[in-house]
């Protein structure tokens, strides 16, 4: 096979114009440090970074959200453990008011701390977060959670939504409660049953607090009311179920014996007058509203009870049914306390499970798309070398010519 000068030239040509790009495009890998800037330089290893690329940032805008998260989640524990405290001084001073040695004065000052107390839990109440958003109104974050109306009741202003955060691309965490589930609420499981009496009750009989003997007798969840007839040894006392409007045959009153209901049992000391009431309810029954609560022992102790036997035991009775409320109110915000931390615990471990797959995915994202510089420059040195020895020997053929040698 012969092949013609143009031929000849046309091929050595080529090769070192294609050896040239070849130079060029390692050239560029290893003066940008990027080995992948087309789909054309890896086809597969494009498809591969575009897909590592996508995960990248997810996981980036998840590191964001988690860390958005427990900053929310940690100003609700901070706030929950300011709420706790003050919880906390308002059972102290309630405790400190039953004492029989103080005087209405003495009383009249412990309901103007309680006062400053309920103020304390109602700043609690509507804390914010660091970017200003309401902590417990729900999904109204820039509405006030909680109000005072004119005639001195709190009222809730938010709603019964629970702001969430995508945290993966499975997971979303809560990042806040709603006033109504932390101030107005009480827990589903060990809220004690509320027993008090009538404000209007003229006796001297002060109702105890609810031992619950069978928590699987299901009229443990019916409201009665005791209500007293006669008086000295002929006193009886009638309980009605409420829910159902049953009434139950009168008994002997004995003061202090225990008096039964479904699967609890209540006291009552001292001598209820003709016609007197006590009631016992579920803890939703009586009232879950933390602030209508103190606000109620405020009143109470606002009142003189000197020398009248009947409003003394009617303070205690008050006093009594304020304490337990307030117990289950403490139960309910140590548990939501409790979920706030759970919460916190797992967007923590969320954080070092993202952070761990950010790393290996940019680890793998680099490996695709980034210059293996040792191994690129041995690559460019030795194309480098192919191209000067094609040069070269370009240079020696072309100089093999028949009138070289007839001129010779």
């Amino acid at each position: 096979m012969r092949i013609s000068s143009s031929q000849y030239f046309s091929m050595n040509v080529e090769t070192m114009s294609n050896q040239q790009a070849q130079l060029s495009q390692i050239y560029q890998e290893i003066s940008s440090g990027i080995s992948l800037n087309t789909a054309a330089d890896n086809p597969l290893g494009a498809a591969q970074a575009v897909q590592l690329s996508s995960t990248a940032t997810a996981l980036s805008q998840y590191t964001t959200n988690q860390s958005a998260a427990l900053s929310s989640l940690q100003a609700e524990d901070s706030t929950l453990s300011g709420v706790l405290s003050t919880l906390q001084s308002v059972n102290t001073q309630v405790l400190r008011a039953g004492d029989g040695g103080l005087n209405d004065s003495n009383r009249s000052a412990i309901a103007a701390e309680l006062t400053t107390l309920r103020d304390q839990l109602l700043t609690y109440a509507n804390a914010t977060d660091g970017a200003g958003n309401s902590l417990f109104s729900g999904f109204q974050n820039s509405t006030q959670a909680f109000t005072t109306d004119p005639s001195g009741n709190v009222v809730y202003s938010g709603d019964t939504g629970t702001r969430t955060v995508q945290v993966t691309d499975s997971n979303q965490v809560a990042t806040g409660d709603n006033g109504l589930t932390v101030f107005m609420s009480v827990g589903a499981v060990n809220a004690e049953p509320v027993a008090g009496g009538s404000s209007t009750n003229q006796g001297t009989g002060v109702i105890g607090s609810v031992t619950v003997n069978d928590p699987t007798n299901a009229a443990n969840a019916d409201a009665y009311q005791i209500q007293f007839t006669g008086s000295g040894a002929s006193q009886t006392y009638t309980i009605t179920d409420t829910t159902t409007g049953v009434a139950g045959t009168p008994q002997a009153y004995t003061d202090g014996a225990n008096i039964t209901m479904g699967g609890q049992t209540v006291a009552i000391t001292g001598t209820p007058a003709d016609g007197d009431t006590f009631t016992v309810k579920t803890a939703k029954q009586a009232g879950t509203d933390v602030f209508a609560n103190i606000n109620a022992m405020i009143a109470a102790l606002q009142q003189p009870v000197a020398g009248n036997t009947a409003a003394t035991a009617n303070l205690q009775n008050a006093l009594n049914t304020g304490l337990t409320q307030l117990s289950n109110t403490l139960s309910n915000v140590t548990a939501v306390q409790a979920s706030v931390g759970g919460r916190e615990q797992e967007v923590k471990a969320l954080q070092t499970v993202t952070q761990t797959n950010s790393l290996q995915t940019q680890s793998n994202l680099a490996d695709l798309t980034q210059t293996d510089m040792v191994a690129t420059i041995s690559k460019y040195t030795m194309q480098q070398a192919a191209l000067q020895a094609s040069q070269q020997a370009f240079v020696q053929i072309q100089n093999m010519s028949l009138f070289q040698y007839i001129n010779n």
